[in-house]
Protein backbone atom coordinates (compact mmCIF):
# COMPACT_ATOMS: atom_id res chain seq x y z
CA UNK A 1 0.00 0.00 0.00
CA UNK A 2 1.27 3.53 -0.73
CA UNK A 3 2.94 5.50 2.04
CA UNK A 4 2.43 9.24 2.54
CA UNK A 5 3.84 11.99 4.75
CA UNK A 6 1.41 14.77 5.43
CA UNK A 7 2.51 18.15 6.72
CA UNK A 8 0.44 20.51 8.82
CA UNK A 9 2.19 23.87 8.47
CA UNK A 10 0.64 25.54 11.49
CA UNK A 11 -1.02 24.27 14.63
CA UNK A 12 -4.18 26.10 15.68
CA UNK A 13 -3.49 28.85 18.23
CA UNK A 14 -2.88 27.38 21.66
CA UNK A 15 -2.63 23.77 20.42
CA UNK A 16 -0.09 21.57 22.20
CA UNK A 17 1.66 18.26 21.54
CA UNK A 18 -0.97 16.71 23.81
CA UNK A 19 -3.71 18.03 21.52
CA UNK A 20 -1.93 16.47 18.54
CA UNK A 21 -1.77 13.15 20.42
CA UNK A 22 -5.53 13.34 20.97
CA UNK A 23 -6.15 14.10 17.29
CA UNK A 24 -3.94 11.16 16.28
CA UNK A 25 -5.93 8.89 18.60
CA UNK A 26 -9.11 9.99 16.80
CA UNK A 27 -7.50 9.09 13.44
CA UNK A 28 -6.64 5.65 14.76
CA UNK A 29 -10.21 5.09 15.97
CA UNK A 30 -11.68 5.39 12.46
CA UNK A 31 -8.80 4.55 10.12
CA UNK A 32 -9.79 0.92 9.59
CA UNK A 33 -13.11 2.04 8.10
CA UNK A 34 -11.11 3.56 5.21
CA UNK A 35 -8.31 1.01 4.90
CA UNK A 36 -5.80 3.52 6.27
CA UNK A 37 -3.02 3.07 8.84
CA UNK A 38 -1.67 6.20 10.52
CA UNK A 39 1.78 4.92 11.53
CA UNK A 40 3.28 7.76 13.53
CA UNK A 41 3.43 11.52 13.85
CA UNK A 42 5.97 14.13 14.87
CA UNK A 43 5.42 17.57 16.35
CA UNK A 44 7.80 20.52 16.03
CA UNK A 45 6.61 22.81 18.83
CA UNK A 46 9.02 25.55 17.81
CA UNK A 47 7.67 25.95 14.28
CA UNK A 48 4.17 24.66 15.02
CA UNK A 49 4.42 21.96 12.35
CA UNK A 50 3.07 18.41 12.51
CA UNK A 51 4.11 15.52 10.29
CA UNK A 52 2.04 12.34 9.93
CA UNK A 53 3.19 9.09 8.32
CA UNK A 54 0.29 7.12 6.87
CA UNK A 55 -0.34 4.09 4.69
CA UNK A 56 -3.42 4.68 2.56
CA UNK A 57 -4.88 3.61 -0.76
CA UNK A 58 -4.36 7.21 -1.94
CA UNK A 59 -3.80 10.71 -0.57
CA UNK A 60 -7.49 11.62 -0.72
CA UNK A 61 -8.42 8.71 1.53
CA UNK A 62 -5.80 9.73 4.10
CA UNK A 63 -7.23 13.26 4.04
CA UNK A 64 -10.74 11.88 4.53
CA UNK A 65 -9.68 10.24 7.81
CA UNK A 66 -8.29 13.53 9.16
CA UNK A 67 -11.42 15.39 8.03
CA UNK A 68 -13.80 12.96 9.72
CA UNK A 69 -11.70 12.33 12.84
CA UNK A 70 -10.96 15.93 13.85
CA UNK A 71 -11.10 18.32 10.90
CA UNK A 72 -7.42 19.29 11.01
CA UNK A 73 -6.35 18.91 7.39
CA UNK A 74 -2.77 18.76 6.20
CA UNK A 75 -1.42 21.59 4.06
CA UNK A 76 0.66 19.16 1.99
CA UNK A 77 0.73 15.41 1.47
CA UNK A 78 3.67 13.69 -0.21
CA UNK A 79 4.03 10.14 -1.46
CA UNK A 80 7.15 8.67 0.19
CA UNK A 81 9.17 5.46 0.11
CA UNK A 82 10.61 4.12 3.34
CA UNK A 83 14.39 3.92 3.39
CA UNK A 84 16.59 1.55 5.30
Amino acid sequence: MPLFMDVHEELPDGATASDVASAHAEDVKIQEKYGVDYKSYWVDDTSGKVFCLVEAPDADTAITVHREAHGLLADHIYPVVQGG
